[in-house]
């Protein structure tokens, strides 16, 4: 069966996109190698949280224009051909592009020209040329006049794909003015605007959108661990930065992770003329969660069996989303500490305690993840209920106290 367009890759990234496909009237074949979400997608359940998804997956199934498979070659029958692969970055600071080349491989066989292969993944600067490059020298394709590759990448946040989709700039990087006309033909459906550029230059901005984030989050940090070695309140200092101030636009510390953010700064250290640079904005981030176990160690004289309940497994607010989370080195910091840990989270899929079991008797209370149930009245006063003496941890000032480190008491006098 031949389809408008197949994603392989059917995560954060590819799925919703295929139903974006499928919802704007394209036949779609989605492509993943893991049995778990193929069923779950085949019963109409999305295997994750993102808004909205759950409806269309709903529509598009009914209406018929949305097929799975677990085989990448079938892939090759589509027109066009979007990859939505994971590009880790190994521990040596060398980019890993294997699951793409891999992609590649199983559909060499059967592709024919007049295809479009479209990579939406993030990638170092040159992928898509070395992409290209390899189709030409595996099937003597001419890239730019019988077979067209171009990159476009994916800037949409967590928990945002259906407002952004159709609203961010959709940026077009082809090998050739005919591969960036045949991909603007197939995304213009989505009815984001279009903007033509080259590909080193749409992998570039791409990566550097999530640099300059993963940069700007690290000052705050920076000035948390600042503020707590001279005595000072990081939020009352963040106020004085940013009131009435033109040039002001400090943001407020927490524990900043999520794959994109904390892999995405080596696609440009791989290869910087400043080495070192970015790892020690990474190295700031990565050294939030020893600060506060350090913080809580200090003012309680220990944790050897103090109980600490975290709040939150996510990397970000309201998201199901554990990838890169901090908040699992935050769990084994405090576990090395031999510190009894109980975590809650109310939106991640992982089993965690109910958030009583876990605020009962605990010793400090850390709020690792700002997801909106923390940050209600309701769960300020169970903490005071069930451990009215405890340590409230709350770096991204969910409870409103302007305390980083305070206890119970003192938090919900200050809210």
């Amino acid at each position: 069966m031949a389809f408008d367009v197949s994603v392989i890759g059917l995560g954060r990234v590819g799925l919703p996109l295929a139903l974006s496909f499928a919802d704007a009237g394209l036949s779609v074949l989605g492509v993943d190698n893991d049995p778990a979400r193929l069923s779950s997608l085949r019963v109409g359940r999305m295997p994750f949280k993102e808004p909205g998804t759950q409806e269309m997956l709903g529509r598009v199934q009914a209406a018929g224009r949305l097929e799975l498979s677990d085989r990448a070659e079938d892939a090759a029958a589509a027109a066009a051909i979007v990859l939505t692969l994971g590009t880790p970055a190994l521990s040596h600071i060398e980019i890993d592009i294997s699951q793409i080349r891999a992609v590649l491989d199983d559909m060499l066989p059967a592709l024919s020209p007049g295809k479009l292969i479209a990579l939406r993944s993030t990638v170092a600067p040159g992928t898509t040329e070395f992409v290209a490059g390899y189709l030409e020298k595996q099937r003597d394709f001419d890239v730019g006049r019988d077979f067209f590759v171009a990159h476009v990448p994916e800037r949409i946040a967590a928990d945002q794909f259906m407002a952004e989709i159709g609203t961010l700039p959709c940026i077009i990087g082809g090998i050739g003015e005919a591969s960036g006309e045949r991909a603007e033909r197939l995304f213009e459906v989505l009815g984001a605007p279009i903007v033509h550029t080259t590909p080193l230059q749409a992998e570039l901005a791409k990566i550097w959108t999530n640099i300059l984030r993963y940069a700007t989050f690290a000052l705050p940090n920076l000035l948390m661990m600042d503020c707590e070695r001279y005595g000072a309140n990081v939020f009352e200092v963040i106020e004085l930065i940013n009131r009435d101030y033109p040039r002001g636009g400090m943001g407020r510390p927490g524990m900043t992770a999520g794959t994109c953010l904390r892999k995405d700064f080596a696609f440009s250290e791989e290869r910087s003329n400043a080495p070192g640079m970015l790892l020690a904005v990474s190295r700031v981030h990565e050294s939030v969660p020893l600060f506060l176990v350090e913080g809580v160690k200090r003012r309680l004289r220990g944790l050897r069996g103090r109980k600490v309940a975290v709040l939150g497994l996510a990397f970000k607010r309201d998201t199901d989303d554990e990838r890169d989370s901090l908040s699992h080195k935050l769990v084994r910091l405090l576990e090395r500490e031999l510190a009894d840990v109980v975590v809650h989270d109310p939106v991640v899929q992982t089993p965690t305690a109910d958030l009583s079991e876990a605020l009962t008797g605990a010793d400090a209370v850390i709020v690792a993840t700002d997801h909106s149930a923390y940050s209600s009245p309701e769960t300020l006063a169970e903490i005071e209920s069930r451990s009215p003496d405890c340590l409230v941890v709350d770096p991204w000032n969910a409870f409103r106290s302007g305390q980083v480190f305070g206890f119970a008491s003192e938090v919900a006098a200050l809210r």
